[in-house]
């Protein structure tokens, strides 16, 4: 049997903080990450959705930022 490892996440919100960047940008970058990537959709009550990270996530995350910074030189 396979267990969940995640132990927590974090949202959007607060990796681009951490990161210094802005949300827009995060959401763009990870708009393509899929769940094996360590990105996870959190759903409230009504229509009320944010985008999480896993800490693989956002370590993923970290790499797709430099990759862009890279390109755009």
């Amino acid at each position: 049997m396979q267990l969940n490892k995640v132990y927590s996440v974090k949202t959007i919100d607060r990796v681009a903080a951490e990161l210094g960047e802005t949300v827009d940008r995060i959401f763009d970058l990870a708009i393509d990450m899929e769940t094996e990537d360590g990105v996870i959709w959190v759903y409230g009550p009504g229509d009320d959705s944010v985008i999480a990270f896993t800490p693989f996530g956002i370590e993923n995350l970290q790499e797709l930022i430099k990759m862009d910074r890279e390109h755009a030189r």
